[in-house]
Parts: structure tokens; C-alpha cells; sequence
């Protein structure tokens, strides 16, 4: 097909397209704006309410409507009053009569107490009051009332006080503009009342000898049958029915009619608008079975034109109606963008937090203070050499000469001395000489530079502790935003969609014969698979680890486990199963530890943690000394290691807050060595952090690796550079941590290092257990079984995680 005039056919059509579009949704907007914010909508509702009348002489809606929009939309109730009044004239004359005295009253209450405070508790009184008043005057007029008429005029005002509680839930939604589209069940009885009441006001108009009530009622049936299912159109059948009897004792059966029919078509609605508009013709025709034969034919023509209008319906409106019926899949895509928005605003806010904490550890990460330029030095000289003047020079009759005649030269004495001072040096032997045959009270000008430079030491120490603390600051400040930075962007992972993969996990568990209900993938990255499943067993023998998980493990080239099921107790139940990415290598622990002379309380600690992301962490802490207060030393480290770790903080940040807490928090000297090995499962990477700690030992095969580093114990300073200490394990690898009562602990030996080496070495097992408890008990023996420290041994051995059960090739084509 050619092009004309350089245009491409499929371009022209594409913009045909987008004119169509945007002149839908001009309409639909001028539609929307003349409907719910010009009121109109609203008036068409007060008209036929004004028309609504049950029982012959029944009347509660309009006054109730009335009471509502006054409640809800004061700003429409004088065009609402004169919608109901107009529906009312063209009822009958004595129906606008008594509409207009009842509202009146009404109006003249509600006016007379508008500074009440719970108008909705007043407004059901309110209509209760004006419409029993005006009936019971009315009635006066022909004589005396009869208990018939008693009967009447309460009920009207009972039934005014209920429809306004209905009317107060149902009338907002008319207007859709909720954020959050979320209907309870009474408040879509309370739509279906409503909507039963506005048809009400239809009841004598006929069209080529339907009546529109019926065709109305039947076509709000499908309807909601179609969007809500069986449930929704049986209740709107009944309820609809019910009021449309009560205002033509004829259409008694027709309750019957619609309740039937909205149950069939909503068990139909999977027959699309056919299925449904089926079954209100069966209904139609098994109800007017028992019915008046004459009645048949008009009854068919009525639910034939009601299936007209049913499917001329554009199917946007469906969509519209059914965001608001809990159940249906617009609804299920209504609450999801909802719970979208709430995670975009959390994840967002999170987000401005971790640019604050951020901001404020840029704020504290002030670098090392320069060494002092010239200008700077200067500037400290005067000062010093000022506070030294005032104790000395100010009361001296040479101070004219020194200080005015020559001033250069005496600054430049003073200076030099300080200089050596300030380096913790005596003042230079020749300076000293010249400066004490210058100045007349040169040892107390002396003596008085000394004590001043103990103050300017002190306060340039003072400095660099408010420098290192600012670092610290800045660091957990740091680890602060890199915990909530990381946390927002998990809010914001959602459910991905993978066409392919679902594809090929339907395919492959449908080949197998395993009823699958439901399928979410999450996530499909390498060493973090996050899968759900819903399936149906007859019989579950443990299908999920010897079946499904080989099948992933197949299809997505990679181990994957069961990580969580919840399976039905009953035969052909729905049994929810939970997949994950195995990690690639699995740590077993041993320990054992004894603590000084035998006793029951050690002063080593050791825990062993799991962190999040595939990590594995060790630990000890040796609190110094031994004994009680020793144990709550190392305790109180590992205590505060372990939350500070679980919160995704790092390693060197924790330790360093550890460290600060443990310096500041008493004046007692309480200090405690750490002992950390991180241990990464997906590639056995770990990294060692060793404070005032002994070495560790690798042991891979015949050969052992030294695993030490050079720091102080935690709370002896606040500030210190954590040695960090990578390495990169192997499968059949054993880590050895322990404390320096092992260490140094064996007696006679010169090289412990050696004899240590030796021990491992010459050990037969490779049970981490075992190694622990040997290790444990060479040492002991070497001092003839008596335990001068306290010891702790814990070993760890990495064993390459191997599948229980292997793939399962039932779709070989890997997933990209």
C-alpha cells in the first residue's frame, strides 16, 4: 500500500486514533462536570424521589433525600428542593402538599439548631418529627384519625429516620471521587436501596405496555450481576423487589422474579453479557409459569428491553462500577495502584529521611584539621604569648622597653620558647641564657609559658577529640541513610512480571499433571529467587521439594528450595508453597569453652548470627578479667553487635558505635576484645574484624592459614582504625576463632603459634564439634588440667550446599 503525500498509512490511522480518544475523554469530562459538579445527577434523584410513594400513602424518601443533601451538599439543597417538589406535582396535588409542609418543618429545625454540634444524630429526628407533624395535621383535617392512619404516619416517620442513616452512606457515592475505592457490603446495600427508591418514582409510566420500573429494575439486576456475580445480583433482586411490591401490592411476585434472576446471571457471568441476559429470560419465564398467563408476554417484553439496554451499556461503565465492588479484578487493579501510592509516599518519605541523615554526616565528616598555616599560628602565638603577658609583663616596670622599644625582639624570645615547650622540650639552653640576662623576670615568665602550654595541650587535645567524635558521628550517621536508602528501595520492589518464566513453570508443572491455582514471581536474580505458588493435592507426599523445586531448579538454572509451605489438611485443598534461591555454601558451627579454675561463670562470650542477604556471622569477646563482671562485658558487646548488625548497618560502622558506647556510657574501665568473622554464603567470602583479638586459623587440608590483625580492645580509646581482613574460602575449609586463653594458653611451649598449628594439623575429623572440644582439651592438658583463663574455641567448617534432590529436565529451555 502506497503512501500519500509521504505519510504513512498506519501514522494516519494512529492519529485517527488519539483524536478519538481525547474527543472521549472531552466528553466524558463534560459529562462528569454537568452530572456530579453542576448537581444534575442529584436533581434527577430528587424528582423521582418526590415521585416515590409505597403503601398508597407512604411517603419517607423525598423528606429523607432532602435531609441528606442538606447534611452532605448544603450548597444543592435549595435545587434538590425544588427537583423533589416538581417529581411531587406531577404525582398528585396532596403529595406536593405534604412534601411541602414536611420540608419545611424540616428546614425550620434543622436552621433553628445548625450550631448544634452532631447534626447527623439531630437530622433523623429532625425528619422523624416533620413528617409525623405533617401527616398527623393532614389526617386531622378529615376528622378523627383512625388507628390504620396512626399506624401510617409512624411508619412513614420511622422509615424517613432509617432511609436518612441509608441515604447519609449511599448518596456521597454518586459521586466517585474516593481515593481509595473501597465499599464495605452495608454500604452497597445501602447503593441498592437507593437505587430500589429512585425506581419507585418510575411506577406508572409505561412504554408500549412495559412498565419502566420493571425494565429498570431488571436492567440494574444484570447489571450488577454481571460486575458483582450472584451474591450482588440476588441482593439487589430481593431488595429491589421488596420496595417495588411495597409500591404495587401486583409486583409482589416480581420480587421473586428479580431475585432469581440476579442469582442466575451472576452464576452465568461467565458467559460474558449473553450468559447473564440468559438467565434473567429463564427467570422470566419459570416465575411467569406460576403466574398470570396474561401477565407472560408483557413480563418477556420488559426483560427483553432491559436486555437491550444491558447490552447497548458501554463496557467502560462496567469497569467504573465494578472498581467499587470488592471481588472483582478492577477492584483487585484499584487496590493495587492504592497500595502503590502508599509505597511510593513511604519509600519517598524514607528516601528524604536518608537524605537527611546523609546531609547531616556530611555535616560532621569534617576531615583532620590541617597543620596550622602561618597566618593560623600566628594567631595561636598571640593568644598564648597575651595570656602569658597578663600574669607576668603587666605589672613589670620594664614593660615600656620590652613591649614598645623592642617588641620584635622579645616576641621573638617568647616565641622560640614556645615553640620548644609546645614540643615538650626545654627552651633551647642558648635562648634561655639570652632571654634571662634580657628580661628582669624571666623564671617567672618561664614557669608562667609552661603552665599555659599545658593548657594550650590540653585544649588542642580537646580538639581532636571533638574531631573524632564528628567522625564517628558522620559514620553512624552514614550507616544510618545506607540502611534506610536500602530499605525504601525494598518498598518499591513489586511483583514483576515474567511472561516468559510463568510460561514455562505453567507448562512444566501441566506436563507433570500438578494442578497449579496461582503463580507470583517476585524476583528472579541470581542467588535471591523469591517465587509463590498455589496448587492443589490430593495427597501431598512432599511434591514441592521432589517435584516443583527440581522443576525451577531446571528451568532457571539455578538451586533452587522450598523455603516455606502451608499445605491443606483436606484432599484437593489449596496448599500454599514458597520458593527460594539455595545459598551456595552452608556453614556448621561447633564451640566449646570452659571458664578460669573450672567455675560456672566465663568472661568469653561467642554467638553465632544470621544476617540478612546470605550473610553468616561469628563472634567473640573476651571481657577483660574474669568472672561476673567479665561475662557482662563480653555479653554486652555481642549484644550490641548483633542489633547493630540485623540492621543491615556494616561491619566497621557497628564496631566503631560499639567501641564509642563502651568508652562513654561509665567511668569504670570496662573494655572487651571482639572477635568477627562475616562469612558471605552465596561465594564464601568473609571478612574478618579482630579487635584486641587473638588469630584465627584456616585450616584447607594439610596447609593453615594466620588470620590476625593489630587493635586495641574495644573502650580503652574512642577513636581507631578497624583492620579489616578479607578472605576467600573454600569448600571443606575449617575456620578456628578463639580467645587468648587458648592462644597463650598452652604451658611449656615457647611457639604457640607452632604448637597450635601442629594440634590442628595432626587432628584426624573435620567435625567443627569435635575440632572444638580436642582443641579444647590439648590445652588443658598441657597444664595438667588446671584452667588459668578463661577459654572459647569456635569452629566452623564451609561444605559446598548440595540439592537434596536433583533437577528435574521436564523444560529445558533456560530461562534468560
Amino acid at each position: 500500500m502506497s503512501s500519500i503525500s509521504g505519510v504513512e498509512p498506519g501514522v494516519y490511522g494512529v492519529e485517527n486514533g488519539n483524536k478519538v480518544k481525547v474527543l472521549r475523554r472531552k466528553v466524558h469530562a463534560k459529562v462528569s462536570t454537568l452530572f456530579l459538579d453542576k448537581g444534575l445527577l442529584y436533581y434527577i434523584v430528587g424528582f423521582l424521589l418526590g415521585r416515590a410513594v409505597i403503601l398508597s400513602a407512604v411517603s419517607p424518601f423525598a423528606v429523607a433525600f432532602l435531609a441528606t443533601m442538606w447534611f452532605v451538599h448544603r450548597e444543592k439543597t435549595a435545587r434538590s428542593l425544588l427537583a423533589v417538589l416538581a417529581g411531587a406535582l406531577t404525582y398528585s396535588i396532596p403529595q406536593s402538599i405534604f412534601l411541602s409542609i414536611a420540608i419545611l418543618l424540616f428546614i425550620l429545625m434543622a436552621g433553628f439548631f445548625k450550631k448544634v454540634k452532631r447534626q447527623q444524630i439531630l437530622i433523623p429526628l429532625f425528619v422523624f418529627s416533620s413528617t409525623v407533624a405533617t401527616r398527623l395535621f393532614l389526617y386531622s383535617l378529615n376528622g378523627q384519625l383512625s388507628s390504620y392512619e396512626w399506624l401510617l404516619l409512624f411508619v412513614e416517620g420511622i422509615l424517613g429516620t432509617v432511609l436518612v442513616l441509608i441515604f447519609m452512606q449511599s448518596i456521597p457515592l454518586l459521586s466517585p471521587k474516593r481515593y481509595k475505592p473501597s465499599l464495605k457490603n452495608e454500604e452497597i446495600v445501602c447503593v441498592i436501596i437507593l437505587i430500589a427508591s429512585i425506581l419507585t418514582g418510575t411506577i406508572g409510566w409505561e412504554l408500549y405496555g412495559a412498565s419502566a420500573e420493571q425494565v429498570l429494575s431488571r436492567y440494574f439486576v444484570l447489571l450488577l450481576s454481571f460486575v458483582g456475580g450472584a451474591a450482588i445480583g440476588s441482593t439487589v433482586g430481593v431488595v429491589a423487589g421488596l420496595i417495588l411490591s411495597l409500591a404495587n401490592v401486583a409486583n409482589l411476585y416480581q420480587m421473586s422474579l428479580l431475585a432469581f434472576s440476579g442469582l442466575l446471571g451472576g452464576l452465568l457471568k461467565e458467559g460474558k453479557k449473553p450468559g447473564v441476559a440468559a438467565g434473567l429470560l429463564v427467570g422470566t419465564f419459570l416465575i411467569g409459569i406460576y403466574g398470570d398467563a396474561a401477565n407472560v408476554l408483557p413480563s418477556i417484553i420488559e426483560s427483553s428491553m432491559a436486555i437491550v439496554l444491558f447490552l447497548l451499556t458501554p463496557a467502560s461503565i462496567f469497569k467504573r462500577i465494578a472498581r467499587y465492588i470488592p471481588g472483582t479484578e478492577e477492584y483487585t487493579k484499584e487496590q493495587e495502584q492504592y497500595l502503590q501510592k502508599v509505597r511510593n509516599v513511604t519509600a519517598k518519605r524514607v528516601e528524604q529521611f536518608s537524605d537527611v541523615f546523609e546531609a547531616l554526616s556530611k555535616s560532621f565528616n569534617t576531615m583532620d584539621p590541617p597543620d596550622l598555616d602561618e597566618e593560623d599560628s600566628k594567631r595561636e602565638t598571640d593568644y598564648f604569648l597575651s595570656q602569658v603577658t597578663e600574669k607576668t609583663c603587666q605589672t613589670c616596670f620594664m614593660k615600656e622597653r620590652c613591649w614598645q622599644k623592642q617588641f620584635d625582639k622579645t616576641y621573638a624570645y617568647m616565641e622560640e620558647m614556645k615553640e620548644d615547650m609546645a614540643e615538650g622540650n626545654e627552651p633551647n639552653r642558648k635562648v634561655a641564657r639570652e632571654f634571662e640576662n634580657y628580661c628582669v623576670k624571666s623564671k617567672k615568665v618561664v614557669e608562667a609559658m609552661k603552665e599555659e602550654t599545658s593548657f594550650l595541650e590540653a585544649n588542642r587535645r580537646l580538639k581532636q577529640q571533638v574531631m573524632e567524635s564528628k567522625r564517628l558521628v558522620a559514620d553512624q550517621l552514614q550507616g544510618v541513610s545506607e540502611v534506610m536508602d536500602d530499605f525504601a528501595k525494598e518498598i518499591l520492589k513489586e511483583r514483576q512480571q515474567h511472561e516468559q518464566q510463568e510460561l514455562q513453570i505453567i507448562n512444566a508443572l501441566k506436563h507433570m499433571g500438578i494442578d497449579l491455582e496461582k503463580l507470583d514471581i517476585y524476583r528472579l536474580e541470581k542467588g535471591s529467587v523469591d517465587i509463590d505458588m498455589t496448587v492443589s493435592f490430593y495427597s501431598y507426599n512432599g511434591e514441592g521439594s521432589k517435584l516443583i523445586a527440581p522443576v525451577l531448579s531446571d528451568i532457571l538454572n539455578e538451586m533452587i528450595i522450598v523455603k516455606e509451605e502451608e499445605i491443606s489438611p483436606f484432599p484437593n485443598g489449596y496448599s500454599y508453597i514458597s520458593f527460594g534461591s539455595a545459598k551456595a555454601f552452608v556453614v556448621e558451627t561447633g564451640a566449646s569453652n570452659a571458664a578460669k579454675g573450672g567455675g560456672l561463670v566465663s568472661g568469653d562470650s561467642f554467638t553465632t548470627i544470621e544476617l540478612g542477604a546470605g550473610k553468616y556471622a561469628m563472634a567473640i569477646s573476651d571481657g577483660m578479667g574474669n568472672g561476673k563482671r567479665a561475662r557482662e562485658e563480653s555479653m554486652e558487646t555481642l549484644r550490641l553487635l548483633q542489633q547493630i548488625l540485623q540492621t543491615g548497618i556494616p561491619e566497621k560502622v557497628a564496631i566503631k558505635s560499639i567501641n564509642s558506647i563502651l568508652s562513654l556510657r561509665t567511668t569504670d574501665e570496662m573494655f572487651a576484645t571482639l572477635d568477627l568473622a562475616v562469612i558471605d554464603l552465596h561465594n564464601a567470602f568473609v571478612r574478618f574484624l579482630k579487635i584486641g583479638s587473638s588469630p584465627s586459623f584456616i585450616k584447607r587440608g594439610d596447609k593453615l592459614i594466620r588470620v590476625e590483625a593489630s587493635n586495641l580492645p574495644m573502650g580503652i580509646i574512642q577513636e581507631f582504625d578497624v583492620d579489616i581482613v578479607n578472605d576467600q574460602l573454600m569448600a571443606g575449609d575449617v575456620l578456628i576463632m578463639m580467645s587468648d586463653g587458648i592462644f597463650d594458653g598452652p604451658k611449656h611451649v615457647e611457639n604457640t603459634d607452632m604448637w597450635l598449628k601442629r594440634k590442628i594439623r595432626e587432628m584426624k575429623t573435620e567435625d567443627p564439634q569435635e575440632i572444638a572440644d580436642l582443641l579444647l582439651e590439648e590445652v588443658v592438658r598441657t597444664r595438667a588440667g588446671e584452667i588459668e583463663d578463661d577459654m572459647t574455641v569456635l569452629v566452623a567448617k564451609i561444605t559446598e550446599n548440595k540439592p537434596e534432590w536433583a533437577a528435574v529436565p521436564v523444560y529445558r529451555d533456560k530461562a534468560q
